[in-house]
């Protein structure tokens, strides 16, 4: 049980422009960490999960993206929650250990007992309570989330060894070039303060060794120029890998869903996941319907107020409509999303497989083709920009269209840049 008196905070890793490539286009208009799924901000999952951890002081976002995108969502969300949320502009890369250590002070001004560590493109029920009390049974320094998967796809992750009585972590690698186990870092953690002086050891460390290197060596300054700078310390190959076996870490496993958010395909996974979770975490947020006053509903789907949906039009399963969205009559949407103020007007357009219009703008006269639910292919969706125009009969499949082009032909599988 926590005391009364202990405090917790939490840490939301949310990136940067530069990082996240691979999840453009929908992050050309829009920070990927605000981008939607089931209707709510990205980030705004891992949000809403902390605000379940007992004693939470303060939650911070850390990134690189200037503080004025995310200025509006910090003030919005710090009200609706009544939690004070504040984003920290990193000034360079520092590692994903050394950019908490960056803020060290910062996160410490409420001394918090325990530190939750989180990165903003995983999705999962973020169990995040139950860690706490697992941690605090434990007694390490940290706590790792971790999921069973299969043998195939846990190469991708960072693969960990756990003794299956204690959970203490024994060993751990990332994406290691040969199978080591099928249970994989989930990227959410939980810490004691005293992490921030395993981050400082390893800066130490490189200190005394970059100061014994003979600079007269050639081969010394080689080596000097292949390595890292002394403040950036990565979490996995700096700190997990080297403290695995030493009764410091231990492991806690989740039996939900879990998923990393990389691509524009998973997305659209990630944002079903969450509209099914709602069914038992907010109801309130998920859509209903007749199919006579109002439209008909199928499986889960979120519609913004804002939003003006024809009564004649057939939502669903797993799409999430966003503000000020306009569907008009007959429309047929299946698992896609809708961004703000996109307008489908004809009563024979459908959005399936996996389609995102992007922006403002009237999405007209075209069919976007099944895609046949690969959500990790390269182009397993059909991604329309921010002001694509479609001209009549064009038939879209599995393709890219970055924002204010026009498609006067048909394509399939293609990028348009």
């Amino acid at each position: 049980m926590c005391s009364s008196e202990e405090r917790v905070v939490a840490v939301i890793m949310v990136g940067g422009p530069t990082k996240g490539t691979r999840f453009r286009p929908l992050s050309l208009n829009i920070p990927k960490p605000l981008f939607p799924l089931a209707g709510q901000p990205m980030v705004h999952h891992p949000i809403s999960a902390c605000k379940r951890i007992p004693n939470l002081a303060q939650i911070y976002l850390v990134g690189f993206y200037e503080e004025r995108e995310f200025a509006l969502y910090v003030s919005s969300i710090s009200n609706e929650l009544k939690v004070p949320v504040r984003y920290l502009r990193e000034d360079k890369p520092h590692g994903s250990a050394g950019g908490l250590y960056n803020f060290r002070d910062l996160i410490m001004e409420d001394n918090p007992s325990h530190i939750f560590l989180l990165n903003c493109d995983v999705c999962c029920s973020f169990p995040l309570p139950e860690m706490l009390e697992a941690h605090r049974t434990y007694g390490g320094m940290g706590t790792i989330l971790v999921i069973k998967v299969s043998a195939e796809l846990a190469s991708q992750f960072g693969e960990l060894v756990a003794d299956p009585d204690t959970n203490e972590l024994l060993h751990y690698t990332e994406k290691p070039e040969t199978f080591v186990s099928d249970r994989i870092n989930c990227g959410v953690y939980v810490f004691t303060p005293e992490i921030f002086t395993a981050i400082q050891d390893v800066s130490s460390q490189r200190k005394d060794r970059a100061n014994l290197r003979r600079v007269s060596s050639f081969e010394a300054l080689q080596s000097a120029t292949r390595s890292l700078p002394t403040d950036f310390v990565r979490l996995d190959q700096d700190i997990l890998s080297p403290l695995a076996g030493k009764k410091q870490l231990y492991t806690y496993e989740t039996m939900d869903f879990w998923e990393q958010i990389k691509t524009p395909g998973m997305s659209l996974k990630c944002s079903g996941l969450y509209l099914a979770q709602f069914r038992s975490t907010s109801p309130n947020l998920l859509a209903g319907g007749d199919g006579l006053k109002s439209a008909t509903i199928v499986g889960d789907v979120y519609i913004h107020p804002s939003a003006k949906v024809h009564p004649t039009a057939k939502i669903g399963p797993n799409v999430s409509i966003s503000a000020n969205a306009r569907i008009g009559p007959g429309a047929r949407l299946i698992c896609c999303i809708i961004l703000d103020d996109v307008e489908v007007m004809l009563s024979f357009i459908q959005l399936s497989g996996g389609s995102l219009p992007l922006g403002d703008g009237p999405v007209s006269r075209q069919v976007v083709y099944p895609a046949g639910g690969d959500y990790n292919a390269k182009l397993g969706v059909t991604i329309l920009g921010e002001a694509v125009a479609v001209e009549d009969e064009v038939v879209v499949v599995n393709s890219i269209v970055l924002p204010n082009k026009t498609l006067n032909v048909s394509v399939q599988e293609e990028i348009i840049l």
